[in-house]
């Protein structure tokens, strides 16, 4: 008997069809969980007929959880797919992302599975392969397969938390060939006068892979197509090979097809994409102070404000009219001290070098409240997830500085989870790990550079990762954190739920109780301490955030790298809440995914296409979330440092009226966010939520939202101009994209 081979893998690109091939959109489906359902013979004559590539959710109009599911396809697999095949050693089963986690039968035999289901009735104990590429290789002769013959696919899934099911383009069952080992993926780069297209063909098989290579640049708006390359291509057996094209590097978005054609069989390989464009013009010469137009601090706490501004360095930083007890580190731009009485301390700041200077007025508010504008930063756990060191946190602060993200207000480098040493001091005080040697010596290094330390913990006994929470615990963590220099506390409900559900009290109150708790501790320190709630927008915190003096409060679950994440989210969630932020009180709907992500394991850039990043940062700004970056920094391309660096953007998030937008038009797929500003000007989203491009009247889309337009001042934030809506009668909006404006 030959073995059954099976294998997962996340693709990276877009197949062609194949020559020799099956593919199944839809399936029989049962909720449930029948083991005898796996058979050829089992009797399901009364199921539903589903989409196999669509939620549960979009299929069933339901969002289900902690459930299984069965599909099963019939279908005969033709002696003449083996017979006409160049290769007919492999046949390959591609089933796509699954949510949670899967087993695959073909004919009763179990191919394998991804993820793990959850054992002795705990339905929380499943782990989700959600990001896993579920693809399973027989060898053609297996007596699992019926050839000429019909044949039953049958695929268990568990659901654990939102959507559910099959999620990918199609099920796939065909002969693997020589073009199934080789992975086609492309990147860009940037100069002034170009934009380059790296091509990367990487062949793991053992024979070398022969063929065409053809890129075609589209211009969507005009339909005009131009070839950028068209040159045969080798590619030598478990070896790799890149080829680059080139073409004029504007502000525009096109859409570039890469083919891929065998010299043996014809096959095609096909990877059809928007490449990165950059829309944020580079910053001028000239000094621009950003960040908001005021700071606050309670009385007696350190001060510590970094002056952003950007421009041609070196710049000197002056302040008319700082107050006796604050002083300027006139080089780096940072404001120290302390102010013990409250009031509102009015200065100018001014910002010089050799292309010119700058002046802004700026408040320094001495009060109860912190947070005046949303945080701006990083946070550790979407790109190293429980692996995150000193070292990193290190190299984080240093690549703010470097890519100039400093001078437009990012200064919050916030540590998650697994600093904790797995045991506390025998007084019961906590310690960081060996990842982190001295944490008091890092906050001042991050201090020195006007840069604030942020940590995280659970009102558990453990936290998420399961290391220790701060249970019984708070007041002397709390006293820790202001001993070692913290500035940010991110604390995460997790093991919570443990008390939550031994007290039997699911009241408001008992959501609140353990956030109080900690807040209390948090303000007899000696220093200002933001304070995060992360416990997923439970007993609707956004309306009792306040009540716990919280100055951010996730209400959702946590944010991944996919549209649909986004979608459900940003757009979803968020719009009836906008009632419940204000300036110190944030709604947060969880962490920016752009650039490098992978969660400590399989880093990878983000699956956000490019028109669903710029509409990820224009939603995040019009809807006052703190900005808080999840990726790789010390890795940062050009193309995310210009969706961070954009000032007028950054500014609709850091007005200080702090009015959070709300939608104003739905009309199909098209909608319509606005956001009052304190200058009384609006700043408005426009979003293509369908999956087609759209051309729209601009000026009829903003009547339809009862927006008056007209003998306005139109501004285009990511391209910073001036636009009359005579320009923008057919305007090309993207799929899942974005047009934001700011109209006076």
């Amino acid at each position: 008997m030959k073995k059954i081979f099976a294998l997962a893998a996340l693709l990276c690109l877009t197949l062609g069809l194949h020559a020799q091939g099956l593919e199944f959109k839809e399936a029989k489906f049962s909720y449930g969980d029948n083991a005898a359902w796996k058979e050829l013979n089992a009797n399901d004559a009364g199921w539903q007929t589903i989409k196999a590539n669509k939620p549960w959710k979009d299929e069933n109009g339901d969002d289900v959880e902690y459930v299984y599911g069965w599909y099963r396809i019939k279908f005969n697999l033709p002696k003449s797919m083996l017979e006409k095949s160049y290769q007919k050693d492999i046949l390959a089963i591609e089933i796509g992302k699954v949510d949670d986690c899967c087993e695959v039968y073909l004919n009763g035999t179990k191919l394998g599975g991804t993820g793990v289901f959850p054992t002795g009735g705990d339905k929380e104990s499943y782990k989700t392969a959600w990001f896993e590429f579920c693809k399973f290789a027989l060898d053609t002769q297996s007596p699992a397969i019926k050839w000429g013959q019909d044949n039953i696919l049958a695929i268990r899934v568990y659901n654990g938390h939102r959507g559910g099911g099959i999620n990918t383009n199609g099920i796939k069952i065909y002969i693997e060939d020589l073009i199934e080992h080789l992975k086609l993926t492309t990147s860009s780069r940037f100069d002034d006068k170009k934009q380059y297209i790296d091509v990367a063909l990487a062949n793991d098989a053992g024979s070398t892979q022969e063929g065409t290579l053809k890129m075609e640049k589209k211009d969507p708006l005009t339909g005009k197509t131009q070839v950028l390359l068209n040159k045969k291509v080798k590619v030598p057996a478990n070896q790799s090979t890149t080829v680059t094209a080139n073409y004029p590097n504007v502000p525009e978005r096109v859409t570039v097809t890469t083919t891929y054609t065998d010299s043996h069989t014809g096959k095609k390989k096909v990877l059809s994409e928007v490449p990165q464009y950059i829309l944020t013009p580079k910053a001028a010469p000239a000094p621009r102070i950003n960040g908001g137009l005021a700071f606050g601090v309670r009385p007696g706490s350190p001060v510590l404000y970094k002056i952003a501004a950007s421009g041609q360095k070196p710049m000197r930083y002056e302040v008319e009219g700082l107050p006796a007890g604050l002083k300027l580190d006139a080089a780096k731009g940072i404001i120290t001290g302390k102010l013990d009485k409250e009031g509102d301390y009015k200065m100018k700041l001014k910002v010089s070098n050799a292309a010119g200077t700058d002046v802004r007025d700026f408040t320094i508010k001495v009060g109860e409240a912190l947070a005046l504008t949303p945080p701006m930063g990083w946070n550790s756990w979407n790109v190293w997830g429980l692996h995150v060191s000193e070292q990193r946190v290190l190299e984080t602060m240093q690549a703010f500085i470097d890519k100039g993200l400093i001078d437009y207000g990012f200064t919050y480098i916030n540590i998650d989870d697994a600093w904790q040493p797995k045991e506390r001091n025998a007084d019961g005080t906590i310690t960081p790990n060996e990842k982190f040697p001295n944490m008091k010596a890092l906050a001042d290094k991050l201090h020195a550079e006007g840069m604030k330390l942020g940590i995280y913990s659970s009102p558990g006994r453990l936290t998420c990762g399961e290391y220790l929470g701060s249970l019984h615990h708070e007041a002397q963590d709390a006293k820790s954190y202001a001993d070692w220099g913290i500035d940010y506390l991110k604390y995460d409900w997790c093991f919570y739920k443990e008390v939550f559900e031994e007290d039997r009290d699911f009241s408001t109150y008992a959501h609140m109780k353990p956030y109080k708790l900690m807040e209390k501790e948090l303000r007899k320190q000696n220093r200002d301490i933001i304070y995060s709630l992360c416990q997923y927008g439970n007993a609707d915190v956004w309306q009792w955030g306040r009540i716990v003096d919280a100055n951010s409060w996730r209400t959702t679950g946590d944010i991944n790298d996919s549209w649909n994440s986004l979608y459900n989210i940003g757009f979803q969630k968020q719009r009836k809440l906008y009632p419940y932020a204000g300036p110190g009180h944030w709604n947060d709907p969880d962490m920016l995914i752009v650039g490098i992500v992978g969660w400590g394991a399989d880093m990878r850039p983000t699956r956000l296409t490019v028109d669903e990043q710029y509409t990820h940062i224009t939603l995040w700004c019009l809807l006052d979330s703190p900005l808080l970056v999840g990726c790789d920094m010390a890795n940062l391309d050009d193309f995310t440092v210009s969706l961070l660096s954009n000032s007028e953007v950054l500014e609709v998030n850091q007005d200080l009226l702090g009015r959070q937008a709300k939608p104003v038009l739905t009309d199909g797929d098209i909608e319509v966010w606005a956001k009052e500003m304190s200058d009384g000007s609006q700043a408005l989203g426009i979003f293509n939520l369908g999956d087609k491009d759209k051309k729209i009247d601009v000026a009829s889309v903003l009547k339809k939202a009862e927006i008056n337009a007209s003998n306005q001042m139109v501004r285009d934030l990511w391209r910073q101009q001036d636009r009359g809506l005579e320009t923008l009668t057919s305007y090309l909006l993207p799929t899942h994209g974005t047009l934001m404006l700011r109209v006076k």
